[in-house]
């Protein structure tokens, strides 16, 4: 079936909006037009609940959300995957691990053939409980994307909380211990949030800046560095206005809006999920409740049809400019 909105290209009310002219205009202005192409990743957020409540989090993640998936909800999931094989299944969170059935998940992916991306926190990886977390993801061959703001324990501690940054030293040397980051078939990437309301700096450089600090002093290796810029929305967002920033911010990302960055966005080839199954075009619109379906009735992945997938609008507003300014942002980092 083909399904669209019922006001396409709406842009629902969020602290960013009073701040930047419309995106949707802008792109037109720039002679740009933003369409779908043949999804290439299922990105399931499996739930608000994490071990952490970071600054920067567009979740509003930590160790009191109730939003978790369920058994059935990951059954009819993993139906719908069988029966539309992607290439990819992305995991994230909150701290994806935290869900019951996640390691049901992985396993039930993996034997489908997909390739499978764990984004992870580090930290979860020395929680109790979690000992055996990294030599599960190591046996089924599972990517690890993890979150590290900066080398330096200051920063990192300023943004995620004290003792952060040392717990992630230690998921990380774990992780290197079996492999990742080492064996080709384990890959580590670390993924760097400014802190604060600033644009991430040149990707290549800050990599070797990561891969030259962190082998001095923890003789840590990694792949790929991604740098993903914070977008305004939910406790950045918040965070944002609290100090004053946000119509700074906005400015900002405006004034940097590249065109050349649309092509690479992560809304034209993903199908993002969230815990109860509905639909989205990218995790950030998940958490402005921009659902892809009919009025208030949000589309499920189980009623997806790819043969109709390409026909249903992006929905965009204002925290759209995050992923288009300077070198652009998405899950994998820079797109120009």
């Amino acid at each position: 079936m083909t399904l669209t909105l019922s006001r396409p290209g709406e842009r629902l009310p969020n602290a960013a909006d009073a701040h930047a002219p419309s995106f949707a205009a802008t792109l037109l202005e720039n002679g740009k037009t933003l369409t779908r192409s043949d999804p290439q990743v299922l990105q399931l957020n499996l739930g608000k609940l994490c071990n952490l409540t970071c600054v920067h989090c567009h979740v509003n993640a930590g160790p009191g959300r109730k939003e978790i998936v369920r058994r059935d909800t990951l059954e009819r999931i993993v139906d719908w995957l069988a029966a539309n094989p992607m290439p990819t299944v992305d995991l994230t969170g909150g701290a994806p691990e935290m869900a019951p059935d996640f390691r049901w998940l992985v396993e039930q992916v993996r034997a489908l053939g997909s390739h499978i991306i764990d984004r992870c926190n580090l930290t979860i990886l020395v929680e109790p409980g979690y000992e055996d977390l990294g030599s599960f993801l190591a046996a089924h061959r599972v990517e690890v994307i993890a979150s590290m703001p900066c080398y330096s324990p200051d920063n990192v501690n300023e943004q995620r909380g004290d003792g952060v940054f040392d717990d992630s030293i230690r998921g990380l040397r774990l992780l290197n211990s079996l492999g990742y980051g080492i064996r080709p078939d384990l890959p580590l990437h670390l993924v760097y949030n400014p802190n604060g309301p600033n644009l991430p700096p040149a990707q290549d450089d800050l990599e070797a800046d990561y891969k030259r600090e962190l082998r001095a002093h923890f003789g840590i290796e990694f792949n790929n560095l991604y740098t993903i810029t914070n977008l305004p929305v939910a406790r950045f967002a918040s965070w944002l206005k609290r100090n004053g920033h946000l119509e700074d911010y906005m400015k900002l990302l405006v004034d940097n809006f590249n065109p050349a960055a649309v092509d690479g966005l992560m809304c034209r080839d993903t199908i993002s999920v969230d815990w109860q199954g509905n639909v989205f075009d990218c995790d950030f619109n998940q958490q402005m409740n921009m659902h892809l379906g009919a009025g208030d009735n949000p589309l499920k992945l189980w009623d997806v049809d790819l043969g109709t997938w390409k026909q249903i609008p992006v929905r965009t507003a204002a925290h759209c400019y995050g992923c288009t300014a300077g070198c652009g942002s998405s899950c994998g980092g820079a797109v120009v």
